[in-house]
């Protein structure tokens, strides 16, 4: 008898210190696993029977969104691609239009030009026929100058100008510079002393630079 109470204190004593190491959080745990368990055995058939309706509604909820989301999606995708091919198609057609236009802008930039000069040239052949019906030189020599001043005023009327350089100051803007003499005078110095080649404006820009001699 005594060895068994001896063998049930040392039973007691040790419970009593696992009881020690153990925190209240692990009997309130236990006891709240105890009490969920309790409440679940607690449940009938038709609770249970709800709750899963309950979580199969939030499902089908949820995979709707996500289909409508997809959705929207796709047709934006769609929008975004139609407006592309267009966009697209549209620039294709305005940049073969635009490298036509210059084709045919190179090869007629001078029609105007030639058509209003085919009057001169017309003129020409008039005169080259009477050339051996006339004696006198002066007709002849005034049948130039019209011709000559006709085709001058074409040119005018179409942006041309000389350039005036006899007697002006060398500027390399306008002038190029075929030699040097002495001048003449001191006035002339730096200056151009005589004209070789004409130079022209072109609706103000240099086509051609005047050619000329220049006091030093």
């Amino acid at each position: 008898m005594a060895k068994e109470k001896k063998d049930k204190n040392r039973d007691l004593e040790e419970e009593l210190k696992e009881a020690e190491k153990k925190s209240p959080d692990d009997f309130a745990g236990g006891k709240q696993s105890a009490a969920d368990r309790q409440a679940d055995e607690d449940k009938s058939p038709d609770d249970m029977h709800e709750e899963k309706g309950k979580g199969k509604k939030k499902s089908k909820k949820k995979e709707s969104k996500e289909k409508e989301r997809i959705s929207e999606l796709e047709a934006r995708t769609e929008e975004l691609n139609d407006k592309y091919v267009r966009l697209y198609s549209e620039f294709d057609n305005f940049r073969k239009r635009t490298m036509k236009e210059k084709v045919e802008l190179r090869s007629t930039a001078s029609q105007d030009l030639i058509t209003d000069l085919l009057p001169v040239m017309d003129d020409f052949e008039r005169a080259i026929k009477a050339f051996d019906e006339i004696e006198d030189a002066r007709e002849i020599k005034e049948g130039v100058l019209l011709i000559y001043n006709k085709f001058k005023n074409i040119l005018k009327a179409k942006g041309l100008e000389e350039i005036n350089a006899k007697e002006t100051a060398f500027d390399t803007d306008f002038h190029e510079a075929i030699t040097q003499i002495p001048a003449p005078s001191e006035e002339l110095k730096g200056k151009v002393v005589d004209e070789v080649e004409k130079g022209y404006l072109l609706n103000g820009k240099v086509i051609r630079y005047s050619k000329v001699v220049v006091g030093s």
